[in-house]
């Protein structure tokens, strides 16, 4: 499954990159005289309420969704990681601190959050890639905080700091080769949910702006026509179910082959 899951997922990948060179009609090019045309050869999905071919911008929608959940999800488990490392090595008073305002981020919806600081700083790229980053690092820092506590206790650590080994060498080579997998799997299930938040957020006008398109937006635009022209959601809507499909099914299977190798030394210790 997780090798078919790699290849459509190629496939999207390349065709998204590809976009400005294979898509058929630029994205922005309007043709009121068929407008909401039904699929042909002309045009293999069909035409929106302006005439403009619903394949070309979703491949263009692809570039924006996707590197914007990429980027998002990069920065989140960056930020988590750090976050969680920091309050299980520093305990006290810094992990108490920090495992408060984690509580009370989780606390908070994220889209409300999110809507909250797209509206104050504006509409686009920058302010969409901050609101995801600000309301998505808390998983990532729960999940670093407690697999660091276990590793610290671990055998292996404890020898590595009698013999004198610096903290930034324990973290480096003890502590993050054990997070790996985990947070490997936790990154692929957020990416799949910030896919669908920017698709969220871009639905209801906090994302790219016309003519340029997104996923959600194009979903948006396409509501008010779907007796007329269903492939204007179909499209959109399937890529993004796609996307984050075959995401989550090759995460997992990487997952699992990442943490083969590391429970053989914990296996070995008990």
């Amino acid at each position: 499954m997780s090798t078919v899951a790699a290849a459509v997922l190629a496939a999207i990948v390349l065709a998204v990159l590809l976009a400005p060179w294979i898509s058929p009609y630029p994205p922005a090019e309007q043709n009121l005289a068929e407008r909401l045309a039904a699929p042909s050869a002309e045009h293999w999905l069909g035409t929106d309420n302006l005439g403009r071919d619903t394949l070309s911008r979703v491949l263009e929608g692809g570039r924006f969704s996707m590197s914007v959940a990429a980027l998002a999800t990069v920065l989140t488990c960056l930020l988590g990681v750090a976050i969680g490392i920091l309050s299980a090595r520093r305990r006290g008073w810094v992990d108490e601190f920090l495992t408060r305002t984690n509580d009370v981020l989780l606390a908070l919806p994220e889209m409300v959050v999110a809507l909250f600081i797209v509206a104050a700083l504006g509409t686009g790229f920058g302010p969409l890639l901050l609101a995801l980053t600000v309301t998505g690092w808390t998983p990532f820092a729960r999940l670093a905080r407690t697999l660091a506590y276990d590793v610290s206790a671990r055998g292996f650590v404890e020898a590595a700091r009698v013999v004198g080994c610096p903290p930034s060498f324990i973290i480096f080579r003890h502590v993050l080769p054990h997070l790996a997998a985990p947070i490997l799997g936790q990154a692929t299930l957020r990416f799949g949910h910030l896919l669908i938040s920017v698709g969220a957020l871009s639905y209801l006008g906090l994302g790219v702006q016309p003519p340029q398109s997104d996923w959600g937006s194009m979903l948006a635009a396409a509501q008010p026509f779907a007796d007329r022209a269903p492939m204007g959601i179909l499209a959109p809507g399937l890529a993004i179910f796609l996307v984050a499909l075959c995401v989550t099914l090759i995460g997992q299977r990487a997952a699992h082959m990442a943490a083969a190798p590391l429970l053989l030394p914990l296996a070995a210790e008990k």
